[in-house]
């Protein structure tokens, strides 16, 4: 049974849409109001719910007022867009999130004990669910790091559907970033495809009944997105996926353009990246 408080929850209403509508919906990394403005614009343009996630980076290089920002944005947007923050690991940035007015925050305890991790993630999230906060947790341990966050070097444990029940079960939490065979940072040899025991995330998806997330998307080939996607996964996080042309753009023509230009042309780059991914994943078409 959901937990009244969060059955009206944006990212809730959103992931569980796609779920039931075997889509995905992209959980876009935003560093700045460019990527802000991007994700806004292609959810329009496409008609598609989107969630923009914030790094714990931003709480505390922008502040709080940026994190305003960006819900006022998404909020008043015409199409469903929700706003997460991702990979919350230290207690400080967890009681500092419960004070914004995130849609849904993820708790990643993946570096601790099950037991700890079962724990701390339960207290949490009975707190964020009085506040109407939805709460995403890590079950395994994804190896790699991402932007500002530590490299985790502990080794890849794959998650278990059936400990993956319990924990849900036991936490509380509302949706679920499994481990199988997916990295943060880059993938070696062979790739995504070679990394990824699909079976085992099919098997997941068939155990629990939360919406499944998709972490450790880059570089991966648009034929395992759509595979993934087949697997039961709702939510699919990417950043240099949609990113990396707006870099590039930038790196090439800062200081030749004038700024202003240069903001018009890099933004709209990047909103075309993110609506490629849109039709992509589905969820054109779907808000």
């Amino acid at each position: 049974m959901v937990n009244p408080s969060i059955a009206s929850n944006r990212t809730h209403c959103i992931l569980h849409a796609a779920k039931e509508g075997k889509y995905a919906v992209g959980a876009y990394n935003c560093y700045n109001g460019d990527g802000v403005m991007a994700v806004i614009r292609a959810a329009e343009a496409k008609g598609s719910t989107a969630i923009i996630q914030l790094f714990p980076w931003t709480l505390h290089f922008q502040g709080p007022e940026f994190v305003h920002y960006v819900v006022n944005s998404a909020h008043a947007a015409s199409v469903p867009i929700a706003v997460h923050l991702d990979h919350c690991i230290k207690p400080e940035d967890v009681e500092l999130a419960l004070t914004l007015p995130f849609d849904s925050i993820m708790i990643d305890g993946s570096a601790m004990e099950e037991a700890e991790n079962v724990a701390i993630c339960a207290r949490n999230i009975k707190r964020a669910h009085e506040l109407g906060i939805s709460i995403e947790v890590e079950m395994g341990r994804i190896e790699g790091g991402e932007d500002g966050l530590p490299n985790v070097d502990l080794g890849t444990i794959f998650t278990k559907p059936e400990d993956a029940k319990r924990f849900m079960e036991a936490t509380g939490a509302d949706f679920l970033a499994p481990s199988f065979g997916n990295v943060y940072g880059g993938y070696g040899d062979g790739g995504a495809e070679r990394s990824w025991d699909l079976t085992l995330l099919r098997k997941i998806a068939k155990t629990v009944e939360q919406p499944l997330v998709l972490h450790g998307t880059h570089p991966v080939e648009n034929e395992l997105f759509l595979k993934a996607i087949d697997c039961g996964v709702s939510k699919i996080n990417v950043n240099r996926t949609v990113r990396d042309d707006y870099t590039k753009f930038v790196a090439e023509n800062a200081g030749k353009l004038e700024l202003t230009v240069l903001k018009v042309q890099a933004v709209d780059i990047y909103t075309k990246s993110v609506q490629r991914v849109m039709d992509l994943f589905g969820s054109s078409g779907k808000a």
